[in-house]
């Protein structure tokens, strides 16, 4: 054959495939989600996510000291109160659970990165993502404390705060509390296009989050929407986002490169608790190879154009790039 284009001489090693590579992925970029509760000396697994876990205050340093071994240096934190009420106070308490939480982790691991989920669902009595007014969820009256969260967070040691609630306007409320208050310098990490997803399931076991009544879908975005996300998107930055998060990962990587082709701020994608977990079962029953599938999904989100990825492999997959198996 007369060929002068020929695709395979680039595919003929080991060294010339990595050589030409297109998609890098460092640890650097690894976020690992981790959930604290009240108690002591309190590691507990959670049952529809073999392998990860909630931790008490004073075990979780034992879990940074494996994340920094693996050299995974940022985590976001989620909290798990004893005590819910209707308005979710023990979100913005300044002894709520995730400030304890960054407190000690600041003063053990100063050197870890902590971002921290902003939103109310985790606080409130009925599981919903702001205050209630009937069965409805009041956007305007949720902003107030959504901002007076994300700034304990902030003033108990956060470094970033991620609000997860989709209420409108929240980017620019709390962009405004954080500066009045001489947090100019702090980033936002805006989960602006997160769809109403059956995905979630785990995480809401995990987390006690699930909705007492109804669903999310009057503020959570339909899946069926494309352009929707993107003004989701753009919207967050104007009012002041500097990341942009795409949640779901695996299953809308089409938003993933959308957000990335039309902005110019980084772009996250968070490989949520569904996806881990049917993994998890699938490698379990000895259907898959977990290890492969697991670069296998990471890789596809940074080929689409993520730069931040959370998931709850991240350990794994730290270890997966020092192997060379990814990046």
């Amino acid at each position: 054959m007369d060929l002068i284009q020929r695709p395979r001489r680039l595919r003929g090693s080991e060294t010339l495939r990595k050589m030409v590579r297109e998609t890098r992925i460092d640890k650097s970029s690894l976020i690992y989600p981790l959930f604290v509760r009240e108690g002591n000396n309190i590691e507990e697994e959670i049952p529809s996510m073999e392998g990860q876990f909630r931790y008490s205050v004073d075990r979780l340093p034992y879990e940074l000291e494996r994340l920094s071994r693996a050299g995974v240096s940022s985590v976001m934190l989620f909290g798990i109160p004893d005590h819910k009420d209707e308005v979710g106070s023990g979100a913005y308490a300044e002894n709520g659970i995730v400030q304890k939480a960054l407190r000690e982790a600041k003063k053990q691991f100063p050197d870890m990165y902590y971002i921290t989920d902003v939103c109310m669902c985790e606080y409130t009595s009925h599981g919903h993502c702001g205050v209630l007014c009937g069965h409805e969820v009041e956007n305007d009256a949720t902003l107030e404390l959504l901002s007076k969260t994300a700034l304990s967070h902030v003033e108990a040691g956060a470094d970033m705060v991620a609000p997860s609630d989709m209420m409108d306007g929240r980017v620019r409320a709390i962009r405004q509390c954080l500066d009045k208050n001489g947090h100019k310098e702090t980033p936002i990490m805006s989960y602006a296009v997160k769809y109403a997803s059956a995905f979630y399931g785990p995480f809401r076991d995990a987390a006690g989050s699930a909705p007492a009544f109804g669903d999310r879908k009057s503020y959570q975005m339909d899946y069926h929407n494309r352009r929707e996300g993107m003004k989701e998107a753009l919207t967050d930055i104007e009012e002041g986002a500097d990341i942009i998060m795409i949640k779901p990962a695996m299953s809308y990587l089409d938003m993933v490169s959308e957000v990335h082709k039309a902005t110019n701020v980084p772009i996250a994608a968070y490989s949520v608790s569904g996806e881990y977990a049917m993994v998890k079962a699938a490698a379990k029953m000895g259907w898959i190879e977990e290890d492969k599938i697991v670069c296998e999904m990471a890789a596809s989100a940074y080929r689409a154009g993520v730069q931040i990825y959370l998931t709850y492999y991240a350990k794994e997959l730290a270890g997966f790039i020092d192997e060379g198996r990814i990046g």
